[in-house]
């Protein structure tokens, strides 16, 4: 019978470890599923701020076109030129 309750102690210590591995490993998912939320959110973030900058320097360059700069004096001509076919546009929709 001894042997018998040395077996299920050795069994309910077992248990037990298993139980504290299992609770680190439950923490562990949750402190990288935190981490992974953060990341997230941070290049969502700095996915914002690129489209921003792209934006930014779009304008940039048609400013610096404008002012007589010979580079990208070709791209500002297109640009300006499909805005005025979208006035034109506009204008003719409204006029109908």
């Amino acid at each position: 019978m001894s042997a018998i309750a040395e077996i299920i102690d050795t069994l309910e210590n077992k248990v037990e470890k298993l139980f504290v591995k299992m609770k680190g490993l439950e923490k562990n998912n949750q402190d990288l599923k935190d981490e992974l939320t953060k990341t997230a959110s941070i290049i969502q973030t700095q996915s914002k701020e690129i489209e921003a900058l792209k934006t930014q320097y779009e304008a940039l360059k048609v400013a610096n076109t404008l002012l007589g700069s010979d580079e990208d004096k070709r791209d500002t001509k297109l640009k300006i030129n499909s805005l005025i076919r979208e006035i034109d546009y506009c204008i003719a929709q409204l006029s109908d």
